[in-house]
């Protein structure tokens, strides 16, 4: 395998779940402007998550689906216990940054939020794996 093969093997195992981090950040971002109340905050929470599951596999792209999304779920629910601490909380008082990577306030209600986004990730990368394999089969039977 050449050096530019292996290259572009690193760039396209990474470039479908860096781009839906992005479109991901871009939707957690928004959300608060188009949605409201309650129902803006649990989808942040989701986004937030789903995000973490991208990020796993932009960093680790042969991680398997269901190992993605029990790591996103487990440092969605990480950060939210780590607000218990009050530490986030003084953080976030001196950083935009800080106040939304790791929040504010512990609130037990986001955690199965967590859960609906990791499990959002799986569905999602299970979607788009049945699509890339239907389009390799298509593309590999040739008319006669």
């Amino acid at each position: 395998m050449s050096g530019e093969t292996t290259v572009r093997s690193w760039i396209r195992r990474r470039a479908v779940p860096a781009a839906a981090a992005v479109v991901t950040v871009a939707a957690g971002l928004s959300v608060r402007s188009v949605l409201g109340g309650d129902l803006a905050k649990y989808a942040g929470d989701a986004l937030y998550a789903l995000l973490i599951f991208w990020l796993v596999l932009v960093v680790a792209p042969r991680t398997r689906a269901w190992v993605a999304a029990i790591v996103a779920f487990g440092v969605s629910a990480a950060v939210e216990l780590f607000q218990l601490t009050g530490v986030p909380a003084e953080l976030g008082a001196h950083s935009t940054l800080a106040r939304l990577v790791l929040g504010t306030t512990f609130n037990a209600p986001d955690l199965p939020f967590y859960a609906v986004g990791a499990a959002s990730g799986w569905a999602l990368h299970r979607i788009a794996r049945a699509v890339r394999a239907g389009r390799r089969r298509r593309t590999s039977v040739r008319p006669r």
